[in-house]
């Protein structure tokens, strides 16, 4: 494996080369969203000005758009490792959530149960909840361990029943970086003859995505996490595609995938896709040594050198922050399990500061804002546009395992991060907020 030449790579992301006061910025968002290479600026301009229509026209761009369309459906299969077919695109994955949530609530009836986790975004909770609501279903909650934030396992065995229906859980958690053990979860669900359904958008950003080797019934993701424009994709087994009644108008097509999609595609948000997933490929065939000659070897290559650079990364942020005795760090902390997280991290003050305590992370990104927050002097960092500390507010039972009081402040890069904004951001974590503590937490070090 070839480790990865970050300035060539970076040179293809025109946001990295943004300025302000003569220093390049950091982005330090990347679980919010990562910036985009020009081939995907490009890709989505182009069809917008060479082949926009409407899709099933008697029109050259129609014809052009049919193309695209199933094209970026192929590209999804080799990202997720599934069948065209099983590749549903829309907004974005809570949308498509709350769609599927909807038709899967025709088959539940009270008695049956519908297990959510404390780790998972709302994206993959609320759904289900008003699914339970609509239907009269049972929910049942799945625990968090304190001294670690992953999946406390007795707490999933003991939400699991013989009248399990569903299991929703995350993939990683965009909260504190945790990689859960997805095949091992999906098999406990599959074993209490429940279907599970995944939350892969963080990790889709960080590891390659197996659906089959997963065995996940159901599986959403974002291409804006991954290098792409804002859209949303689902993966689920044909026959699940095909037995459910998805909402949509009667002249909408009955074929695979297309009676899941509603209403007319964002096409240039299709072709943006498909030019993010050249990318990856690209970096598989340039920076690594794919298996083979499919693009899907090339996505598998890329990805085992974003894994290994990111793996440095994680190591430079734990061994950065666990030596500053003033700030507690939530996940995974030791440097001996980065294979387990993703390179983001969420720490907190142990004591109050001159800072306010408990203050919420968008005041302490604006007071740190006139002292370089976002002027370093290293090279930024990929993530989304300026420095959004909070993070994940959407990361509900978290915040109320803290009594609802504001968050721990997120940091977190993607691949094309070099050790350098690491460093600096954690040269600064010290200077950055007040106290805020999980009740019973431990402290990681």
């Amino acid at each position: 494996m070839n480790k990865p030449d970050l300035s060539a790579l970076r040179a293809r992301f025109a946001a990295l080369s943004r300025m302000l006061d003569g220093r390049p910025c950091v982005f330090a968002d990347a679980p919010g969203g990562t910036q985009v290479p020009e081939t995907v600026i490009e890709a989505m301009a182009s069809y917008l000005r060479t082949s926009n229509a409407n899709a099933h026209g008697a029109f050259i761009t129609s014809a052009e758009t049919d193309r695209l369309i199933e094209d970026a459906h192929r590209a999804g299969a080799d990202l997720l490792g599934c069948d065209a077919e099983e590749v549903v695109f829309g907004p974005n994955a809570t949308t498509l959530l709350f769609a599927l949530s909807r038709s899967i609530a025709r088959t539940l009836g009270p008695g049956d149960e519908i297990v959510v986790t404390r780790l998972d975004h709302d994206a993959n909770i609320r759904p289900w909840l008003m699914a339970a609501e609509d239907t009269g279903a049972t929910v049942r909650w799945v625990d968090v361990r304190d001294d670690d934030v992953t999946f406390d396992l007795d707490s999933f065995e003991e939400a699991l029943t013989d009248r399990t229906r569903i299991v929703a859980f995350t993939l990683a958690s965009n909260a504190v970086g945790t990689v859960t053990h997805a095949a091992d979860l999906a098999g406990m669900a599959h074993e209490a003859g429940a279907l599970a359904v995944c939350d892969g958008v963080h990790l889709a950003q960080h590891r390659l995505m197996d659906v089959g080797a997963i065995g996940a019934d159901v599986v959403v993701c974002s291409p804006y996490k991954m290098f792409g424009p804002h859209l949303g994709i689902l993966f689920a087994r044909r026959d699940l595609l095909e037995s459910w009644r998805p909402y949509k108008v009667r002249p909408a097509s009955e074929g695979l995938p297309h009676r899941w999609e509603t209403g007319t595609q964002n096409h240039e948000g299709f072709a943006g896709f498909l030019a993010a997933v050249d990318y990856l490929a690209d970096v598989g065939r340039t920076h690594a040594n794919p298996s083979g000659r499919r693009r899907r070897d090339a996505i598998a290559a890329a990805f085992e050198a974003i894994g290994a650079h990111e793996a440095d990364l994680s190591r430079r942020f734990l061994d950065g922050l666990g030596g500053i005795d003033e700030l507690r760090l939530y996940g995974i902390a030791g440097t001996g399990r980065v294979a387990e997280r993703t390179p983001d991290v969420r720490r907190s003050r142990r004591r109050p500061t001159s800072v306010r305590d408990g203050q919420a992370p968008r005041g302490t990104r604006d007071l740190r804002v006139g002292r370089s927050l976002l002027r370093p002097r290293a090279h930024g960092a990929a993530g989304a546009p300026g420095v959004r500390w909070g993070g994940p507010g959407r990361v509900l039972p978290l915040q109320h395992r803290r009594g609802g009081r504001p968050g721990p402040r997120r940091a977190g890069v993607a691949y094309v991060a070099s050790r350098a904004p690491v460093g600096w951001q954690n040269d600064r974590f010290p200077q950055v907020g007040g106290r805020v503590e999980w009740p019973g937490s431990r402290t990681q070090t």
